[in-house]
Order: structure tokens, then sequence, then C-alpha cells
């Protein structure tokens, strides 16, 4: 190996340890594109043509096989097995393991209530699409069969409608598709996720999915909103109609539909009960997601929640506390619960081995070519069938010409071998019509019986006439879609389960209320960035405030529990938070470090907080430069719960101060010479952008900077004229002793 590894490093070839295979003395290189293309992909494209894509017959191979399985195994009018024997036998087409397939017939059976109509007609515990901990039982305790519906899976398929492929060891024969008579892609939902892609096909019911086919086929231009109107799920709710959204889901096949739990209030015992949630969710998810909304205190309107689903279905109950209004709880439970929740749509489909999305139309016209298809093989097979039969009755229909000659030349005929050859000579019949008169029993052999056979001939002559005329004839070939769509409609159509709503005022939920309390705080800010929030009670018992070693006050101010706070960091970052999600502190403690709080970035530091009140008036940033910047505040009131924001000022010039002012206001900017000015802020033109440089204020000495900035009655100078000005940028006066800080500024509000 390591010879190997010199010899080729000698010629001037790099090799990677990580892609070199030992075989006994041997080494092999193999570049990471090769490996993807020669290991990878055939596993990926496995995935998705033989595993989670479901094709046109709206089945995944590890469905159709188990299907086909069941069929052969004469449990589509037979009675129920058990379901470990099912298993067993479908391993003979899908080597996965009796676990996948057991699982796939859970899916797939009436108890689980997974599919709008289940194939599998089960007996035991199957468990519950919609519970999320209610576990199956296993396949030796469970019986099963297949459903009715399911001979419209298997309609014809005898009659090479069909593909057969051999199965994994090529024992078997299996169907490549299942030749359905309605477009049960569409009827079932089907979720797969393959490698770089996935399905989700939501259900609908399958009259309106019949009615829109046939629709479809006689009018390619119609409104498929008018005949199906949005999808229907096994589980129910409702669905939140949107026409815009409907018809982009319809076009593109991409999209959300929005589902809403159906409830009802029950004033004997003041409780809401929760009898159809959305398909997407389960009940434990719910419960679990209350409990936690239940200990931040975000509900405190339910006093208990507990599942009640048994025999009769699923059933949450919610009792209220005194006073509760249902109506105001359910909204609030929509909007922070599952109880409202979306389903995400992607129509992802094998055609002809190829993955596409596709809207319903396209899919309905796919699924209708695909049937056509189905339809003119069967018929292609009847028509070879009667053919068959009729050569054989043409032959036989010679015979009648002589009977008796017929006798004498069997009865005469030495060898057995011969009598065919001899019939053949005698009435002029080929070798297929003459074996099938040599087979006729000999009580058979009289006018009576073969004037009978014979009188078939004209029939089958009209049957296949008729059969001709449809293949060559498209809107006969259509015809006999339509009929049976309408039989299947008619035959296994279902009242709509999903209810749809149409009003704006039943969908739009109302706005969230604020529920935070809201009462008198003190705000401590520290100069190293420790917040303090304090009740008047608690203020009034403090004594002396705690701080860190070393830091100090940088500002306090009495505001309310759900004051914002704008905190600027030296990264160019703005940080959002309500005081009310900080803890009521005490003057003894070191408070909430708000780079540890508000989930800084790495060694990002707090600048200055303010607090934006309602977001009228503007704040003024002071750079190091000697510029100043003007931003409204209004430009830091986010409409979303950002709590972070990036590029929240200029990041030209490191920050000095920053100040927020409700009107324009007098302001003092010191530099580290020693001088100072005062100005109107009236003077700066806002900036629309959050990110300008601003303009000068001051005109810096050499080696000078800029210090601080504050509010000019903040200040301490004793005589403000001698440092104001009406034009900037300005050099300032010298300080004097009188008028200097006695320390450096850190927090403005």
């Amino acid at each position: 190996m390591a010879r190997k590894k010199k010899e080729i490093k000698e010629q001037g070839k790099q090799i990677d340890t990580s892609h070199v295979v030992g075989l006994v003395g041997s080494t092999t290189e193999q570049a990471i594109s090769e490996t993807l293309e020669i290991n990878y992909m055939p596993y990926a494209m496995s995935v998705i043509v033989s595993r989670a894509i479901p094709e046109i017959d709206g089945f995944k191979p590890s469905h159709r096989k188990l299907l086909y399985t069941m069929y052969k195994m004469g449990l589509l009018k037979g009675s129920r097995t058990k379901s470990a024997n099912i298993v067993g036998q479908t391993m003979k087409l899908n080597p996965h393991g009796d676990a996948a397939i057991y699982e796939t017939m859970v899916r797939l059976a009436k108890g689980n209530e997974t599919l709008l109509h289940p194939f599998v007609d089960s007996k035991g515990n199957f468990g519950k699409v919609y519970s999320r901990d209610m576990a199956y039982a296993a396949h030796r305790y469970t019986e099963a069969k297949l459903d009715p519906i399911c001979a419209e899976l298997f309609r014809d398929i005898d009659s090479d409608t069909v593909d057969m492929v051999d199965n994994y060891d090529g024992t078997l024969k299996e169907p490549v598709l299942l030749p359905t008579t309605y477009p049960n892609i569409l009827v079932n939902p089907n979720l797969g996720i393959a490698v770089g892609m996935a399905s989700n096909i939501c259900s609908f019911n399958l009259k309106e999915v019949c009615d829109t086919a046939i629709a479809l086929i006689e009018n390619p231009e119609h409104d498929i909103l008018q005949t199906l109107p949005g999808p229907d799920f096994s589980t129910g709710a409702q669905l939140l109609f949107d026409e815009n959204t409907t018809r982009e889901i319809y076009s593109t096949g991409r999209g959300s539909f929005k589902l809403r739990a159906k409830w009802r209030y029950l004033k004997d015992g003041n409780r809401i009960e929760i009898y159809e949630i959305p398909y997407s969710t389960t009940i434990e998810a719910i419960m679990d997601k209350v409990a936690e909304l239940i200990k931040v205190g975000k509900i405190r309107e339910i006093q208990d929640m507990r599942d009640e689903t048994d025999l009769h279905g699923l059933k949450l109950t919610v009792d209220l506390k005194r006073g509760t209004e249902p109506e105001k709880v359910m909204q609030k439970l929509f909007r922070l619960t599952s109880l409202q929740d979306s389903f995400a749509c992607n129509f992802n489909i094998l055609i002809a081995g190829m993955p596409r999305v596709m809207g319903i139309g396209e899919i309905l016209e796919e699924w209708t070519a695909w049937r056509t298809d189905c339809v003119m093989r069967r018929i292609y097979f009847q028509v070879q069938k009667k053919q068959d039969r009729l050569h054989l009755l043409k032959g036989l229909e010679r015979i009648l010409l002589d009977i008796d000659k017929a006798i004498r030349i069997i009865r005469e005929t030495e060898l057995e071998s011969e009598v065919v050859p001899n019939l053949m000579i005698g009435f002029g019949i080929d070798e297929i019509q003459a074996n099938y008169v040599a087979e006729i029993k000999l009580r058979n052999i009289n006018k009576e019986y073969i004037l009978k056979q014979t009188k078939a001939i004209s029939e089958l002559e009209k049957e296949i006439a008729e059969l001709n005329a449809t293949l060559k004839s498209h809107k006969k070939l259509q015809g006999v879609i339509i009929s049976e769509l309408k039989a299947v409609s008619e035959q296994y159509g279902k009242e709509r389960k999903t209810e749809i709503i149409y009003s704006s005022a039943e969908i739009e939920p109302e706005e969230e209320e604020d529920d935070t309390p809201d009462y008198p705080v003190t705000l401590f800010v520290s100069k190293e960035g420790y917040l303090k929030k304090i009740t008047a009670q608690s203020l009034r018992m403090s004594g002396e405030q705690k701080f860190k070693e070393g830091d100090s006050l940088a500002f306090s101010v009495e505001t309310t529990n759900k004051a914002e706070i704008l905190v600027f960091t030296d990264k160019f970052q703005c940080y959002k938070s309500r005081l009310s999600d900080f803890d009521d502190s005490k003057a003894s403690l070191l408070g909430d470090y708000l780079p540890q709080k508000l989930s800084f970035d790495p060694e990002e530091k707090v600048l200055q907080v303010i607090l934006p009140g309602d977001y009228k008036g503007f704040v003024l940033f002071f750079f190091v430069n000697g510029k100043a910047a003007k931003v409204p505040l209004s430009a830091y009131e986010t409409k979303t719960n950002r709590k972070k924001l990036t590029g929240a000022y200029c990041d030209k010039s490191p920050l000095k101060s920053v100040i927020a002012l409700k009107t324009d206001e007098q302001v003092a900017v010191y530099t580290t010479d020693g001088r100072a000015t005062v100005f109107s802020t009236a003077q700066l033109l806002p900036k629309t952008t959050r990110s300008t440089q601003g303009v000068n204020v001051m005109s810096l000495k050499k080696k000078a900077e800029l210090s601080h900035a504050v509010r000019a009655e903040e200040s301490g100078i004793t005589n403000l004229s001698r440092y104001r000005t009406r034009t900037l940028p300005n050099a300032g006066a010298l300080l004097k002793p009188e008028d200097a800080p006695e320390k450096q500024i850190s927090f403005e509000i």
C-alpha cells in the first residue's frame, strides 16, 4: 500500500487517502465527482423512483406491492386473515422487512383514519392518524382484508391493462401500476421525502374529483374551482377558503391550505369540546402547546384540558374559568396553537419515471391520458380474445357442412397424431381450428350443438366491430372513461368531511390582545450593561443599589412594564425588547446582563440604551469623526416581532452617543481636546435611512475626536451662550473649568 502511494506521488499525482480502497495489496483512487455519480446517484434515483414519490395511479411501490399481494390472496371477496399472514406474503414482493410493510398497511387501514377511502378493511387496533402516542397493535393480533373500493384498483388487471414485471428474485410477476378507474392520486393523501425533493399531496372528495375529471374531459377550459372547491381530509375540520391561494395551488401544485378545528361550547359545565382537528396536527401536540402556554402565562382563561377521545371519536375538552368568553379563548388558541394549521402542498408525481410538480388540471390530464391507454389495452385484449373465439367457431361452422365426414375422418385415421392433419385437409381449416374440433366430446358432435355454438358467430362479429370502432374513436374512448367515473362516483362517493368556510369574517382572526400586565417600574441601567426593573413597592423597601465591582449607574428612569427598549451595540446593531421580558428585580441584585439576555454576538458590547416610547420623534447619533445623524424613531418600529436589527446606524465611524428626543432641543457636544459647542437639533435635517453618515457638527483639530454629547440642560454648563452656535460645523469654544463635565457619560435616554 505504502509503495503504491509512493509511486503515485512520484508521478506527480496527489492522492486523497479518504478515497483509497485496499483490495489485497491493491489500491484504487476515485475522484469525489465519480463517487457521487457512480455510488450516490443510483441511490438517490432509487429513493425517488422506487420509494418516496407516488406515480399517476396514486401509489408508491410499497402500497402497490401490499395491495396486489392481498388481491392475489383472494382478500377482495374473502374473509379477513391475520395481518401477520399478509405481511409475510408481501415480503415475496417487498423485501424491506415486516415492520415497514405493516406500517404501510396501518396507514391504508380503515381503523387508522388516514385515508378518506381506506383500502384495507381492518379489525383490531390500528392507531389513529390524529394521535401521536396511540400505538397500533402488533400484526399477530389484527386482521384485515381489502375494502370493496379496491375492486376499482384491480378492475381488468388480468386483461393486459398494465405492464407486469418480475419481482426482486424473478419468481413472481407484479404490476408496474394499478389500473385505477378513478383519479386515486387526488383522492387520498400522500407524503414522501426523497433525496433532494419531496411530495405532499392532499386528499380531495372522490365525487368532486370524478366530476372534475369528467368536466375536463368534456371541456378542457372548465374552471376547476367550480367542481373542486377545495381539499377534503379524513379528520374533517374546517378549510379557510382563499380563492387566490386555491387557484395558485391548482395551477402550480405548490402552496398551503389553512385548516381550523371544529368546536362547540357547552354551557352546562362551562366547557369547550373540540371534536375535529386539522389533518396536519395531533391531539398530543395541541395539548403540549396549551400546557406550555398556560405555564408561561400566555393563556389564563383555561382551568383544565383533557383528552376524552373514545370509541365515538376524537374529543378534547377544555374547562374554562368563570366569566371567560369561549369565542375569545378559541381565537387565542387558533392563533397560538396548531388548532389552526396549514397543510403545505407539493404535488410532485412520477410521470414515466420522471418527477414533475403539476397543478390539478395537469394531473387530471395526465391521468386521463394514462387511463385512456389502459382502456385501449383492455379493448385490444378483449378484441384478441373474441377474435380467437371467432376463429374457432368459424372452423366449427365448417364441420356443420358434413358432420358424418368429420366422424369418418377421425374413425378411419389409424394414428392419433394424424387426426388433426386429416381434419385440416378434409375441411380446409388450420391447425388451431382442427385441434378445437378434435377435442369436442363425442356426445357434442351433433347438429344441435354445432348450430348452437355457431349462432354466436354473428354476435361476436358485431362485438368485435363495436370494439374496433371504439378503438378508432377518441370520443368513444372518452365516453368509456366517463361512464366508469360516473359509476365509481355513484357507488363510492361520500359527503364532504371538511367544511369550507367562505366568510371572511369567520376566517380572519381577531387582533391579538396584549395580556402583558402593566404597572409602574423604575429602570436602572449600569455602564457595563446590567439592567434592573424594580417595582415601586420593592423600590420603597430597598436600600442602596448594588453594582458589579468597577461598574456604576448609567441612568435610571420611571416607566411601565410594557415599555420597549432599544439597545445599540458597537457592532452597528440594535436589539429590541420589552421590559415585560425581564423579571422584576431588587436593588440588592445585579440584574440581567443585556448581552446574555438578548443573545448578543460574540464580543459585542452595549453602547447606548434608549426608551423609544411611541416611536414619535427622532434619535441623534454622534460619531467620533465629528458627524451627527438625525434619524426618525419610526425607522426602528418593526411590524414583526424582530428582536435584532442589523445596520442600525452608519458603520463608517465609531459611535459615541445616542440621544432620543420627542422635539428639537439644544444639545452640547464635547471633544477630546477640551472644546464644546451647543446648537439646536433643528439645524439638522432628518434622514430617512438608518445608515446615513450624517453631517459635520464639529470641525475637529488635529488628533482631536468627538468624545460625547448630551442635552444642553443636562450638560452642567453655566453659560450656554458662550458655546452656542448657529452655523455648523463649528470648532467650538474651549471649556472653562466651571463648565467641564465631572465624568464621562456612557448612556443617554
